[in-house]
């Protein structure tokens, strides 16, 4: 049986893309102040996802600190225009130093406030769109994900897995994350039975969905 970690390293081992000075710049904060950002294996399969789709609009739901939107803003071509959405309030305003440090205020617009509110006032069409928030909230933003979502356009959601727990009978985690179990598994479902959609599930970093509309 092959080691999953002996995968990993060897996988790493080819690893040649150190990123942009922004990028490491944004990474070093986020790990020096503990915020979770995009993992190694994401990131590459992202940037693969972003070169082949060469999306002209682009939806993240949740910045973090910038990191994803810096990220798919240098993945992408110089006319790529991103929106990307943030709730809580420290992180906003590095979000918005960290892009202006990358050069990309006037590519990547940064909107304040509840994706669920945030969302509904947003037009469409994005041909690419992003998941990367409050993985319980994911199954309540779908809807409008779906209606800003192009056809033939991809929705990537990412830390589906949540760390293994996913797998688990909600039997075997604790109490306070039945919630995000159950959401989480709704989501799933909901996406490889649409009708609307074609998804697989990856284990890549915390887990990934790649959903392409019809």
């Amino acid at each position: 049986m092959i080691n999953n970690q002996r995968i990993e390293d060897f996988i790493r081992s080819f690893d040649t893309d150190a990123g942009s000075d922004a990028l490491r710049q944004i990474e070093t904060e986020a790990k020096r102040d503990h915020v979770p950002i995009i993992r190694k294996g994401t990131q590459e399969l992202l940037k693969i996802l972003l070169k082949m789709k060469k999306p002209e609009r682009i939806l993240e739901v949740g910045a973090a600190i910038g990191f994803s939107s810096v990220f798919m803003g240098e993945c992408s071509s110089l006319t790529t225009k991103i929106t990307t959405i943030e709730n809580y309030p420290p992180r906003i305003e590095r979000a918005r130093q960290n892009i202006k440090m990358a050069g990309m205020e006037q590519k990547i617009e940064l909107l304040e406030g509840d994706a669920a509110d945030v969302l509904k006032d947003l037009s469409g069409p994005y041909d690419f769109i992003f998941m990367d928030a409050a993985k319980g909230q994911y199954i309540h933003f779908l809807p409008e994900v779906m209606r800003l979502l192009s056809s033939g356009g991809v929705l990537v959601s990412d830390n589906v897995l949540q760390d293994g727990d996913i797998f688990e009978s909600r039997y075997g985690i604790r109490r306070r994350n039945h919630t995000i179990h159950n959401r989480m598994r709704e989501y799933l479902y909901v996406l490889t039975h649409s009708d609307e959609l074609d998804t697989v599930i990856l284990e890549t970093g915390d887990g990934m969905t790649i959903s392409v509309r019809k």
